[in-house]
């Protein structure tokens, strides 16, 4: 399954999560798998795709960042999917 990830930096500020970022990686358990992810220019926020089988990965992976970040995770589907699941409807 794949997963938006809209992360809002405390306090705005990005620096403590490069930080730690640079001195120990993604933090993410083995399974959650990293696709892509967009800073705002603002450096307010970090839009994260994430892929994994099992939901639990991620909330290991948010206890970890939770204390400088604060999430939304979105479920998503492909373009293709969406298709998909509209075609009685079309």
């Amino acid at each position: 399954m794949l997963y938006m990830i809209i992360e809002s930096f405390k306090n705005r500020d990005a620096a403590p999560v490069y930080r730690r970022f640079r001195d120990h990686g993604r933090l993410a358990p083995d399974g959650l798998k990293y696709v892509s992810s967009w800073v705002t220019a603002d450096m307010a926020q970090c839009y994260q795709v994430m892929e994994c089988d099992d939901p639990q990965l991620l909330e290991q992976w948010i206890a970890r960042w939770c204390d400088l970040v604060d999430f939304e995770i979105l479920p998503l589907i492909t373009s293709a999917q969406a298709v998909e699941q509209l075609a009685p409807r079309l």
